[in-house]
Order: C-alpha cells, then structure tokens, then sequence
C-alpha cells in the first residue's frame, strides 16, 4: 500500500510539472500577433453591427478605419455584417496637422483632434450623410456627421469624405500615404466602388475612425 501511495504522489508531481512548463511556455511566447489584430477588428466590427441595429443604420455593411495601421497600408476597411468579413479595404489619408500638406510625415503615429483648423483627423463614429459635388478627385463627396464628442465638430469642419488624385490604388508601404487637412480620402478609382456600395443602401452608413 505505501508503495502505491509513493507511486501515486511521484506521477502527481510529474503531471504537476508539466502543467507549470506549458503555462510558463504560454507567458514566454505571449499572445499571437495576428490574433490581436484579429480580434480588434471583430471586436470592432461587433460593436459597430449593435450600433447600427439600434441607431437605424445600414445593417448590410459599415466602413471601419483602423488608424493605429502604417498609412502606407491598406487601413480603411468595408465590413460585411452578412458575410462577417472584410470585403474591400484600401489606402486613406488623414490629416497633417502642423506637418506639410500632402506629405506623410506621420504616417506611423498620426495626431488627432476636434478642433477646428487644426489640419488634423478627429476618432470616433460618423454618419454619412448627403452625397454632393467635390472640387476634388472625381467630383462626388459626403458629408460626415460626428457621433461623439471626439468627432462632434466634423461637420462644421467642413470634414467630408472624397477622393484625391494623389492618393494610390495600391499599397504604398514603406511610403506613407498623402495628408490633407482632416478629410478621410481614398482613390479615385477606390472611391467609385465604395460610391455604388453606399447608394445601394436606404439607410446611413456608418463609418468608424479609431485606433
């Protein structure tokens, strides 16, 4: 008996160990990268699916712009809330702010701001809202109408949504993407699919900045 009780206690032991070497290996390695940036979108794209079955939105997709991403990389994401996934993404600018205009000088670490003539981006929910005429790209813009108080000035800031010829049909990295003064832009040939996509619908479309 005593002998079987010490047989008992060695392979606890042993099985205690190995639990305690997988849990220290798990701590050492970390969380996998790519499902960090996995689960920021979802996460996202979950909240922005409530907001919009509760706020009379589009439910079919909704515009999701990730500014933590490398301007130079495709960071302006059309989410399918049908589908759940990403079905287009593309290039966008943000704002210079005292940088030179069109240049990409922040395009690792942009600024943000709700104050007018700042030149800079504001984070934060936006409805859009009418589609007008634009001095820029191919001449078609949308008012955006900011949701929270990091964005409520957007629409006196004259912060529309359009196209820029500057900006690339593909990706640019290392190169940033051009800075304007605060306006999400993309290509003109980007902003001619995301046009068709946002005319489909009834309801307003919501667009989500963050980083």
């Amino acid at each position: 008996m005593k002998v079987l009780i010490k047989s008992i206690a060695i392979i606890a032991t042993c099985i205690g160990l190995s639990f305690g070497v997988l849990a220290l290996l798990a701590f050492v390695a970390g969380p996998s990268k790519s499902g960090k940036k996995t689960s920021k979108l979802t996460s996202k794209a979950d909240e922005a699916r409530m907001y919009c079955n509760q706020n009379y939105f589009n439910e079919e997709f909704c515009i999701l712009i990730d500014m933590s991403i490398h301007s130079g990389k495709n960071r302006f994401r059309v989410y399918n809330f049908k589908q759940n996934k990403v079905t287009h993404s593309y290039l966008v600018s943000h704002g210079c702010g005292d940088n030179q205009w069109t240049s990409d000088q922040s395009k690792r670490s942009p600024e943000f701001s709700n104050v007018e003539d700042s030149h800079l981006s504001s984070l934060g929910k936006y409805k859009i809202g009418k589609r007008g005429w634009s001095n820029w790209g191919v001449h078609a813009k949308y008012s955006l109408h900011g949701l929270e108080e990091s964005n409520s000035n957007a629409f006196k800031r004259w912060v529309v949504f359009h196209s820029w010829d500057m900006i690339s049909d593909e990706p640019t990295y290392p190169t940033g993407t051009p800075e304007g003064w605060g306006c999400p832009a993309v290509s003109n040939e980007s902003f001619k699919e995301i046009d068709k996509l946002i005319k489909s619908q009834t309801k307003p479309t919501l667009m989500w900045i963050y980083k």
